[in-house]
């Protein structure tokens, strides 16, 4: 009798592989990467010495959101994050709607990484050209993330540890080197330049959302994902803090500020050699992870989008082997790599912090809808409610408004597409859609 033929590639749950230790690793490489290796030069352009209080007030904001993200990911443990809770507290169209916002300022996110991975390396090989690196990069990370979310964890905790440690050298021995005179003209451009800098810094913090998209992957969820959220941005913004402080105080603010490399040229400034070849690659490392983080995220909230029927179900397949799901992960990797070659930095970094300052709006709004629909499902109560996510709404949005119209034509074009796309398949009787 012939064995029974098994579609190993078919629509599934996904398993939970993921640890306390694993889920704050995730959210640590998410969060520690370009934005402090590549966009803090862009940052220093608008704040100046001041930069210091940008990175504060970035992760204030970002604090407000994180309770709201805690909350919801020990109430609702589904994969997809941002894009579960708006589906699950509002609606399926808005739920739609902020996946999309999701989706697309991750994966605009993943160009801007990439970009700044290459600068390191180009560094090193300067023959190579920085988009054919870019573009290598997120091929490569992308079938790194088909072998199985335990292996991605374990190199991304691996090149947590390293990058972590030479931030740490970097603020250790550079702290010896700071001259003071740097701090002299402390906001050349205002507390207007130091908001704007605020706005383009808040580019480095967007990766603890990261883990609530992991939702169904984390081991004891409830308990979990709000503690490892609250580890992740905690560690990250006292690491940046000092990191900010001690490049600032290496070097003049308007050299930096057209750095495409800002920390390797910051170091240079104590003469030591092997301190800008460590932090090079540091640079690369932890970009690298940020990429590896970011390609895990946005296949899952595509996964879960697909899932529920709003994205084709072919790409809602998981590998009975590997327990990935590897249509949204090629698909996701397919579309990051195809638009590394259309924008640059400063328009990546500003058109992904508008879309996800709009995103967290809504995590913030839905943590107010949870304590209205359903306050039995809360294990993880956040402080101060409904102080905490009203700032976080305001603050937000405060950020938001310190960008360009670029950005935010971008993001309102994504919202319009998606809302019509969503109406006209539910007019043609799409009813997975509802």
């Amino acid at each position: 009798m012939p064995k029974e033929i098994v579609d190993p590639w078919c629509p599934m749950a996904l398993k939970r592989s993921l640890s306390l230790i694993d889920a704050t690793s995730v959210g640590i490489g998410a969060i520690i990467g370009a934005g402090i290796y590549v966009v803090l030069g862009l940052g220093i352009g608008l704040a100046g010495p001041s930069i210091v209080a940008s990175i504060a007030i970035s992760g204030a904001v970002a604090l407000f959101s994180a309770f709201s993200f805690a909350e919801l990911g020990s109430a609702i443990p589904k994969e997809g994050g941002p894009y579960a809770f708006a589906y699950e507290l509002f609606s399926p169209f808005y739920g739609f709607i902020v996946g999309c916002l999701w989706l697309f300022a991750q994966i605009v996110s993943g160009v801007a990484i990439s970009i700044g991975l290459a600068s390191y390396v180009v560094l090193f090989i300067p023959s190579l050209p920085v988009k054919v690196v870019a573009v290598a990069a997120a091929a490569l990370l992308t079938s790194l993330n088909l072998i199985g979310i335990k292996q991605s964890a374990a190199v991304n905790n691996a090149l947590v540890l390293i990058k972590v440690a030479i931030l740490c050298a970097f603020i250790a021995f550079g702290a010896l080197y700071v001259n003071m005179e740097n701090f002299a003209d402390f906001t050349p451009n205002g507390i207007y330049g130091t908001l704007q800098g605020a706005g383009i810094i808040f580019f480095a913090y967007l990766g603890y959302g990261r883990i609530s998209t992991l939702g169904e992957e984390v081991k004891n969820p409830e308990r979990n994902l709000p503690l490892s959220i609250m580890l992740a941005l905690g560690i990250s913004m006292a690491i940046y803090i000092l990191t900010g402080t001690v490049a600032a105080g290496l070097m003049g603010y308007q050299h930096l500020a057209q750095s495409g490399s800002p920390l390797a040229d910051a170091a240079s400034a104590t003469g030591s050699v092997p301190l800008v070849i460590a932090v090079s690659v540091g640079a690369i490392v932890a970009t690298t992870s940020v990429l590896l983080t970011n390609l895990i995220g946005i296949s899952r909230v595509a996964f879960a989008m697909a899932r529920k029927g709003q994205l084709p179900k072919s790409i809602s397949k998981v590998s009975h082997k590997r327990g990935v799901p590897y249509v949204s992960i090629v698909l996701m990797g397919s579309l990051l790599i195809a638009l590394t070659g259309l924008l640059d930095l400063r328009q990546a970094a500003s058109i992904t912090n508008v879309s996800l300052l709009i995103v967290h709006m809504t995590v913030n709004a839905s943590a107010i809808m949870l304590r209205r629909k359903a306050p039995q499902l809360l294990k993880f109560r956040a402080p101060l409610f409904p102080l905490i996510p009203a700032l976080g709404i305001c603050s937000c949005l405060a950020l938001a408004l310190t960008l360009g119209a670029q950005a935010w034509l971008a993001g309102g074009a994504v919202v319009l597409i998606s809302g019509a796309a969503y109406l006209a398949a539910k007019s043609r009787g799409k009813k997975p859609l509802t």
